[in-house]
């Protein structure tokens, strides 16, 4: 979005997003990767003989942002992976968000703990890299229904601007 006018609140572009991470000023930072591994590196750049867009300061702003959700909608051991294949961005991040689970950082010990998984299945046999895990993993509470009408409602007008494939795919929204 940053590349966007519409949408945008940066009159000067990426440089005052990276200003206002400088200062502390930015509470959460969401980021992806092409691969994520164990350790809580992510790759941009090339995975699989695949050569990705870049990491476009996302090492900066891991670092910058005290709070860092990882996430992937794929749940996979191609994406979940023991070692990335290039470091892009490093850090400590607060928790990683998949399409199938939840795991929380533990610092201490630079791994991932499952938190709770979106429905019962095999996670571990989907997750290339080794993590920390309860006796119990319960599974993830569904969103309220405050929060449903909330998604569908502004949240998914405001997102199909943007991203209308994504808005038509997940709400049906042209």
């Amino acid at each position: 979005m940053l590349h966007k006018r519409k949408g945008n609140p940066f009159t000067e572009g990426s440089r005052e997003l990276f200003d206002l991470a400088g200062q502390g000023r930015i509470d959460v930072f969401f980021l992806g990767g092409a691969q994520i591994d164990g350790e809580g590196n992510i790759n941009l750049v090339r995975a699989e003989g695949k050569r990705f867009p870049g990491s476009f300061g996302s090492a900066y702003m891991y670092q910058a942002v005290k709070k860092t959700i990882l996430f992937r909608e794929e749940h996979s051991p191609r994406v979940l992976v023991p070692k990335v294949e290039f470091i892009s961005a490093r850090g400590d991040p607060a928790a990683l968000l998949t399409g199938k689970a939840l795991f929380s950082w533990q610092k201490e010990k630079r791994r991932f703990r499952l938190e709770s998984q979106h429905e019962p299945g095999d996670i571990r046999g989907q997750t290339g890299f080794e993590y920390d895990s309860p006796p119990e993993v319960g599974i993830t509470p569904p969103p309220s229904a405050e929060d449903l009408a909330l998604l569908r409602g502004p949240v998914a007008k405001a997102i199909a601007a943007d991203y209308p494939d994504f808005a038509k795919r997940v709400w049906g929204i042209n």
